[in-house]
């Protein structure tokens, strides 16, 4: 797409870039409208139905803005004194972003929730069993679809044409959508166990008008009821912890709702598994956070790096050029391959040192992640000033048209090692999000990897913008048309930076960080209505707790 803003509607780069990023972060926020219809009483069947017909609009709009000519500016092959696109013509693309924008917004966050949904236990989907992790299996078919986009759309787009290059996926989401809705007789649905944030919100106010309430000593006289939370704990119920426990008094029962009818008010009485779901989100969200800093350094990393390998020879041979956006797929590859290396090879090592059954926790897989990323974006600086030195040595720095002699695959090695990032960071959030997140907010939760994703694409925005707009026209460290001129390995040391006071904030989370308690319910003792439940932290330890349902 920023080839399409840049060479077909003549957009300035950083005009380009950012429009790309605001949609990109749209598209991050709305999953987390969607998750909440989700949960609350769509269901995810219905509303990945739904939004995914509305990104097929989407895709139908900006498909016809590249075939029909008066939506596009008249072409302008030598990129200076370009005419730019009209408001008219801006307007028909911000829309169709818009549309696929609310589309992604019920389709990310229940695809993967609803296909975890379709195993029979946790133990499955976070790879406590010999199977294989289920999100590396997502992210491995993810992978997949980007390196089918990334080869054969993106050579008809560059070579065919942008009708038929648009036009390939809008087929394709097509047929998905039918593919779907006719498998709808075999998928498990779960019902929606009603808005998350209305739970949320009662445990607050309970806990606010009993603020003058002293909470037992003892955990167990707080307020429990199986049969009220069964609908939103299917697979275990989350025990009491010792922290932030001025929440608890949502849960002290009065002499006044001893008596009471059942069910009671839940704006003034909550169960202790409600009140562990609320304490289980406050502890996420340190965690999660970090991970807006990482997309706000990395936002507009691509959009660059595809305007470098335009300068460079793309080559393979003396009739064919790799297309710039192509060269994604070497990240992609590293990525598909680091997966199966994962855990074929780097679990079973690990597991022998850690003794963990996934060989290292979600949040030290983050962690690897982080530092991975700081290396690429480094790597990432020196292959541009590699690139800029030979242009200066062949006098081509004013021509922003030139092909600098140097190899494009001299940008390989920061897709390579970006990839590898991605297998550690990537899928390691995602499963820390669903993995420690209430079930009953799983939805929620993967909506929250895209809000991550939201809130530092703006930021990465904000953070292009004033760097464009502070380092001079002279000197610009991003300009508009010559990149040759340009500083970028500044800013490439700049998003190290604070890749890295990021690193350091995470670590101080990750130390602080307690796992969530589940006690588990076996699939044996809910058909025989007794309950001797595990609390099973997920670092792996099990202690054992005698319990009568």
């Amino acid at each position: 797409m920023i080839t399409y803003l840049t060479q077909e509607l003549n957009m300035p780069l950083v005009q380009a870039s950012n429009t790309l990023t605001n949609f990109g972060g749209t598209a991050s926020f709305t999953p987390l409208i969607g998750a909440l219809i989700a949960d609350s009483f769509a269901g995810r069947f219905w509303t990945i139905t739904i939004g995914s017909i509305i990104y097929e609009l989407g895709l139908v709009s900006i498909t016809l803005s590249a075939v029909l000519p008066s939506l596009r500016p008249p072409p302008c092959p030598t990129q200076q004194n370009c005419q730019e696109a009209s408001t008219f013509q801006l307007w028909i693309l911000y829309i169709s972003l818009l549309l696929t924008s609310l589309g992604t917004g019920g389709i990310r966050p229940c695809v993967v929730t609803f296909a975890a949904d379709q195993f029979g236990s946790d133990k499955v989907i976070t790879g406590r069993s010999k199977k294989w992790n289920f999100f590396n299996w997502y992210y491995f078919s993810m992978g997949l679809a980007t390196l089918s986009a990334l080869t054969v759309v993106v050579y008809v787009q560059e070579n065919v044409g942008w009708g038929w290059g648009l036009g390939i996926p809008t087929i394709a989401m097509i047929v998905s959508i039918i593919a779907f809705v006719i498998g709808s007789p075999l998928y498990k649905k779960i019902e929606p166990g009603g808005s998350p944030l209305i739970r949320l919100a009662q445990v607050i106010v309970a806990a606010f008008k009993k603020r003058k309430e002293t909470a037992p000593v003892n955990p167990k006289l707080l307020y429990q009821n199986k049969e009220l939370d069964a609908a939103i704990s299917l697979h275990g119920r989350l025990v009491h912890t010792d922290q932030y426990k001025w929440l608890d008094k949502a849960a002290v029962v009065t002499e006044s709702e001893s008596v009471s009818s059942n069910p009671p008010n839940l704006w003034r009485l909550v169960t202790v598994h409600r009140v562990e779901e609320l304490k289980t989100i406050i502890r996420m969200l340190p965690i999660w956070a970090a991970g807006i800093l990482l997309v706000t350094s990395s936002s507009h990393l691509h959009s660059f790096v595809i305007q470098q390998a335009r300068t460079m020879d793309r080559h393979l041979s003396k009739s064919f050029e790799i297309p710039p956006a192509s060269l994604s797929i070497f990240g992609i590859l590293t990525t598909l391959s680091g997966l199966v290396l994962y855990e074929r090879l780097f679990v079973p090592l690990a597991r022998r040192f850690t003794g963990h059954p996934s060989g290292v926790t979600c949040l030290q897989r983050m962690g690897i992640g982080f530092v991975i990323n700081i290396v690429a974006t480094i790597v990432s600086s020196f292959i541009e000033i590699k690139r800029k030195s030979v242009a200066a040595h062949h006098n081509l720095l004013d021509d922003p048209k030139a092909i600098v002699p140097i190899s494009v695959f001299w940008l390989v090695p920061q897709f390579c090692v970006h990839g590898i990032a991605e297998v550690f960071m990537s899928v390691g959030h995602l499963e820390f999000l669903y993995d420690q997140s209430p079930e009953s907010m799983r939805s929620t939760a993967a909506a929250l990897y895209w809000t991550a994703i939201s809130m530092g694409n703006y930021i990465g925005t904000l953070l292009v913008s004033l760097v464009h707009k502070y380092t001079g026209e002279n000197s610009n460290w991003l300009p508009d048309r010559n990149l040759n001129r340009g500083k970028l390995e500044y800013y490439y040391w700049l998003v190290s930076g604070i890749q890295v006071l990021n690193l350091i904030y995470y670590i101080i989370c990750a130390y602080l960080y307690t796992y969530k308690p589940l006690e588990e319910v076996t699939e044996e003792e809910e058909e025989d209505g007794e309950f001797n439940g595990k609390k099973i932290s997920e670092k792996g330890v099990e202690l054992t707790l005698n319990e009568t349902a």
